[in-house]
């Protein structure tokens, strides 16, 4: 044999075997490469079944059971405002947000006047500088402003708290 022609194995003298070809990837890595597709997969399905499984629409009370007491959630329209700037500059705040009435009584109420605490929220919220919303205590500060804005358009001892969904400044 010469060096220039290609290694293969002579079993008898009539038949030549070629040499056995590597596969590509071994089978570790293809292993490994499905089973982080199925978890991307299994990933992104959970998390579409999470999003959409609470969906209601906004103002619609949402029941919950908690340690056998009914809880009713009220989800409010999403609002835009501009925010006050000194620059000049146009600046956006997104806000959603869920009002907890104290009863499930007073969520039919609070559902009712729900266009009242939108309307008490917009002065405050365009008033905002987005220096205001820096940091975890701002969320607080801003939470805490609503709520006392809420209590005075529905009157004392009909909402619990209010819980910001999202807070979003552009």
């Amino acid at each position: 044999m010469s060096s220039s022609e290609p290694s293969s194995e002579i079993i008898d003298a009539d038949v030549v075997v070629p040499p056995a070809k590597r596969p590509r990837f071994s089978k570790r890595v293809m292993v490994i490469v499905a089973a982080v597709i199925l978890l991307l997969v299994v990933g992104g399905g959970v998390t579409l079944y999470l999003m959409t499984r609470g969906a209601a629409a906004p103002g619609e009370p949402v029941a919950e059971s908690h340690d056998g007491a009914e809880v009713t959630y009220i989800d409010a329209p999403a609002m835009v405002v501009n925010l006050r700037g000194a620059d000049g500059a146009a600046r956006f705040l997104k806000i959603r947000f869920t009002l907890v009435p104290v009863s499930e009584s007073k969520g039919e109420e609070i559902k009712a006047k729900l266009p009242l605490i939108v309307d008490a929220f917009q002065p405050f919220l365009r008033e905002l500088r987005p220096e205001d919303l820096a940091g975890s205590a701002a969320v607080f500060r801003i939470k805490e402003e609503m709520l006392v804005r809420a209590t005075a358009a529905l009157g004392p001892g009909k909402l619990k708290d209010i819980l910001i969904q999202d807070l979003v400044q552009q």
